[in-house]
């Protein structure tokens, strides 16, 4: 692997930003196939909390499938890609779909901690956020 150092949370968050834009469509797919399921058939003003549920959960797996596979697919996402950060285990090695897995639920966690787990990188020596530090995995920057 090249020269790799610690990425920096703004190099982070802006490959997050990227991120959003596939994410967007990848959203918008799951719900248009959603509104298929039930032949167009939803009353927005009371939505069962089964359909609105199911849709949350698929949702969030949509969200889970582009992370998990891009981390352990290249370590990379797209939002990744364009600013040179890769995620590797402690040892450096890729990612396995375990530890993929287990970092996606504790970045959730991070982020419904009001985003401390992700700004918890500018205290750590390593710049590790709480879901790197409890999957044992780590955001780098490439070198040039």
């Amino acid at each position: 692997m090249p020269s790799a150092t610690p990425a920096p949370l703004w190099l982070r968050l802006a490959a997050a930003l990227y991120d959003l834009f596939p994410l967007i469509g990848l959203w918008m797919l799951t719900v248009a196939l959603a509104m298929l399921v039930v032949h167009g058939d939803v009353d927005v003003a009371h939505p069962s909390s089964l359909s609105r549920n199911a849709l949350r959960v698929a949702l969030l797996a949509v969200t889970a499938g582009y992370f998990v596979l891009s981390w352990v697919r290249g370590g990379q996402t797209i939002g990744m890609r364009a600013w040179r950060l890769r995620v590797v285990s402690a040892d450096g090695a890729p990612l396995r779909w375990p530890r993929a897995l287990l970092r996606f639920a504790l970045a959730l966690v991070s982020l419904l901690a009001f985003g401390l787990g992700f700004f918890w990188c500018l205290f750590e020596r390593e710049r590790r956020g709480w879901h790197d530090l409890g999957s044992r995995s780590a955001v780098v920057r490439l070198a040039d």
